[in-house]
């Protein structure tokens, strides 16, 4: 066991190593922290039977001596999928006598350096290390046919590398993308979130933000409603941040790193551009349910019912790792999410314990991965000793139901604001009168194609604007669209509360909530369909025509009041009955099929 103690005051204000912070957010927290690591221990031979279960509920050793056993798939034959991080491989076992144990060694089915996610869906086997994601079709055997590359640009990992993916029951694809750090303001907007992608890999955007490291997730099988658990942040106490389990929907922003739990603010850092902490935690949803801070959930399992405890159906299983960062340690077991008859989450309970040692010193095995057999019975890992444990209900009969949530939710999620006209072609649009501003850019003429570096191709900077002033205008505001997108349109730019006396913009704008400095100072910015903030360049499909690209400017009789990460929609509601004048400068855009 090691163990040391780190006590600080973290003040929110003005020193050499924490940012400054707004005069309603001014504190002084003392911190008392803990590097608390337990003593790895053997389970011994009767292991198994020791371990805590509720009444009815048996655990027994499903397999063992299979190295660093993490995340879990089975398959439709019942035969399980098994990755290891660090022998870097996925292996398959199986049960073909069926007396609750596997059969035999292993069979390795493939190797990449970092593999850790996967997934099976209509006979292919999804899986993926920290920047790739691939597929291969399940052969009769149990093995692999060809590996096809889906995804091989996934932003840099850092401290959060074990991403782990899903398909949803919108036959799309979710990977998980962690932060690179305990707490930052990321280079890339795709770390700390929840991406949804298209089987192909070829379209995916940001679904959710704000999630720290989500490596656990699923839909309830009822409802059809996505949820997660997210790790909380390291540093902050014993106590904080707890664990969350979150309702996850699109567009959504979760809180970190600046905001926790309840909207607590982070006093390690401050949101960038001038936002308060009050501001971000506005713009974040909270919880539905907290857990014991530091229990480092893993891999999620929904219960579809049958062949387990009577009432398990609709309920989930996550597997806690354990906590380094807690004295007394935190963890170590897989608990329970009770879901009520509408499918919201209730309650986190104990569900398997009894891997810490008495004296809390010493762990007899870090959890990582939880899946449901097709018998019912709960299937769980441990990594640091290789072994899947097996818990069974006495009496249960029957097999488990087929998982099969609706599609509904997640497909009403992501049609929003698609399939709409432009936004100049909106009522919201329709101007007090009849000026028309002129906009003009010096990267391209009207009708002109876009130059490559404007383009998420090329550097993907936003080009420079510029337009006529407007008499009485109190701000201007930007949206810009490409109406031949698969989202018809999809909006690349949403901008607003430009100063009544700035005419022009330079290329290379911040994608973030809020500009600073000198004309562009207080400019907000807000969602793309692709979930990111700020100018995202054309990217039309390698091949296509042209596609058209329309910046429209409105003039606006006031300052917009819209929330962080607002919508083009959002954006245009607000601006009804307040456009004194509109303007529009269209461009073209075309990636060659060999560029």
């Amino acid at each position: 066991m090691k163990s040391f103690s780190l006590a600080a005051a973290l003040l929110l204000a003005s020193t050499s190593a924490i940012a400054q912070s707004s005069p309603e957010d001014a504190d002084k927290r003392p911190v008392d922290a803990h590097f608390y690591e337990l003593t790895p221990l053997k389970p011994g031979p009767d292991f198994a039977g020791r371990l805590k279960a509720p009444r009815g509920y048996k655990v027994s050793v499903w397999a063992q001596d299979l190295g660093n056993s993490r995340m879990l798939a089975v398959a439709p034959d019942g035969s399980v999928y098994v990755s290891r991080r660090s022998e870097a491989d996925i292996i398959r076992l199986v049960d073909a006598n069926r007396d609750g144990r596997a059969d035999g060694p292993p069979t390795v089915i493939v190797n990449r350096p970092g593999l850790h996610g996967l997934t099976i869906f209509e006979g292919m086997l999804y899986f993926m290390t920290a920047r790739e994601v691939f597929r291969a079709p399940l052969r009769p055997d149990g093995g692999i046919g060809t590996v096809e590359t889906l995804i091989d640009d996934l932003p840099d990992a850092g401290q959060h590398l074990n991403r782990t993916l899903a398909v949803g029951p919108d036959r799309m694809l979710y990977i998980s993308a962690g932060s690179t750090c305990n707490a930052c303001d990321e280079s890339s907007q795709e770390n700390a979130t929840l991406l949804r992608a298209s089987l192909d890999g070829k379209s995916r955007e940001i679904w959710a933000s704000g999630l720290r490291n989500t490596i656990g997730f699923g839909w309830h099988p009822v409802t059809g409603e996505l949820w997660g658990w997210d790790q909380g942040i390291d540093w902050l106490g014993n106590d904080l941040q707890r664990e969350e389990v979150n309702k996850i929907e699109r567009g959504r922003r979760y809180g970190w790193p600046y905001v926790f739990e309840n909207g607590q603010r982070n006093p390690q850092d401050e949101p960038p551009g001038g936002i308060t902490g009050a501001q971000w935690a506005a713009a974040s949803t909270n919880p539905a349910l907290m857990h014991v801070a530091h229990s480092a959930g893993m891999q999620w399992a929904f219960h579809p019912g049958g062949g387990f405890g009577p009432d398990a159906a609709g309920d989930a299983f996550v597997a806690l790792r354990g906590s380094w960062n807690r004295k007394p340690a935190s963890g170590y077991e897989i608990v329970r999410i009770r879901f009520d008859q509408q499918g919201q989450a209730q309650a986190v309970e104990p569900f398997v314990s009894g891997f810490m040692s008495r004296d809390g010193t010493g762990h007899y095995g870090r959890l990582a991965g939880v899946a449901v057999l097709r018998d019912g019975s709960l299937l769980f890992s441990d990594d640091a000793n290789g072994v899947l444990y097996r818990v069974t209900y006495d009496g249960a009969s029957g097999s488990a139901a087929p998982l099969a949530p609706p599609a509904g939710p997640m497909q009403q999620q992501a049609a929003l604001g698609r399939n709409v006209p432009l936004a100049l072609q909106r009522p919201e649009t329709r101007a007090a009168g009849t000026q028309r501003l002129a906009v003009t850019s010096t990267a391209f003429r009207a009708g002109a194609a876009i130059p490559r570096e404007h383009s998420e191709y090329g550097l993907g900077i936003s080009p420079a604007l510029a337009w006529t002033a407007v008499p009485g205008v109190q701000s201007y505001a930007i949206v810009m669209e490409d109406p031949d997108g698969s989202a018809k349109p999809v909006v690349h730019w949403v901008a607003w509360n430009i100063p009544a006396t700035t005419t022009a913009l330079p290329a290379g704008l911040n994608e973030r909530d809020r500009l600073t400095g000198g004309a562009l100072d207080g400019i907000m910015q807000g969602a793309t369909t692709r979930g990111t903030l700020g100018w995202y360049g054309p990217r039309p499909p390698k091949g296509d025509k042209p596609h058209r690209y329309r910046f429209q400017l409105l003039a606006l009789d006031r300052k917009l009041d819209l929330p962080l990460g607002a919508t083009r929609d959002q954006l245009l509601a607000a601006a009804a009955g307040h456009v004194l004048a509109t303007g529009e400068l269209e461009g073209s855009y075309a990636e060659p099929a060999g560029g």
